[in-house]
């Protein structure tokens, strides 16, 4: 039976390309109206004709850059006034930073890693919480990495970032869990074919690995009212939900 999302309100950060870009569209395919988030507005035109192309409804265009943290506010209000409530929220936006050894990584870029990979998606569940939480099934699928487990040499801004998020995350579904019908999972995509993808291993061959749209395939069931998983976190190559643990 194929996922019906008809009437859902969702919100996907990065929206205009990679794992963010065919969630949009994997979601709008589902029935929701889907509000897409990103910096460039040609590539959320783009993303609104594919969308439209493959039968859903046209999207809710919001072209901004996630370091606007007074933006984000603004974009909560803006869904009140218009849908008052929020059913699902992908947090898929960030960035890779420099891979550098720590010690030569300026500060300034350390800081914007950690500014749109967390600063940023605390900003965000703070500001949709609210509309969350008036849903009667709201979903949050926040966007982490292998990297947060890793730690691979030089890979400590980006990694530390993804950890962070992940913390935070599940943070947010203790806190919820309770007190509404809230769901929060974070996501590992695994190695997939994306512009950060093809920063950090230039010399990698694209074919070789899956395409995004793979992973939006998973994503998307996650966003389901009948999804009742939560603070656990879903490793795509594995297909599983896997718990968080203390070191051993």
């Amino acid at each position: 039976m194929s996922l019906d999302l008809t009437g859902r309100i969702a919100l996907v950060t990065g929206a205009s390309r990679g794992i963010g870009y065919f969630t949009a569209i994997e979601l709008a395919k589902a029935g929701a109206h889907v509000i897409a988030c990103a910096r460039t507005v040609g590539g959320l035109e783009e993303l609104d004709d594919a969308i439209q192309a493959a039968g859903g409804q046209p999207a809710t265009l919001v072209p901004f850059d996630l370091d606007d943290m007074e933006a984000i506010d603004r974009l909560g209000a803006s869904i009140f006034e218009r849908w008052g409530k929020l059913d699902i929220l992908v947090a898929n936006a960030g960035i890779l930073g420099t891979i550098s050894p720590l010690g030569h990584i300026d500060p300034k870029d350390f800081e914007k890693v950690f500014r749109i990979n967390v600063t940023a998606n605390w900003r965000l569940l703070r500001s949709m919480e609210p509309l969350l939480k008036r849903s009667d099934a709201g979903r949050v699928v926040v966007l982490s990495s292998g990297a947060a487990h890793k730690c691979r040499p030089f890979w400590g801004a980006y990694s530390a970032s993804k950890a962070a998020v992940e913390a935070l995350a599940r943070t947010f579904a203790a806190e919820i869990e309770n007190i509404s019908n809230v769901k929060v999972i974070s996501v590992d995509p695994g190695i997939t074919r994306t512009q950060m993808r093809a920063k950090a291993a230039p010399g990698e061959d694209p074919n070789s690995i899956p395409h995004p749209r793979e992973v939006a395939a998973a994503i998307v069931p996650l966003t389901a009212p009948s999804m009742t998983e939560t603070g656990k976190l879903y490793v795509v190559r594995e297909k599983v939900f896997k718990n968080f643990r203390a070191p051993e």
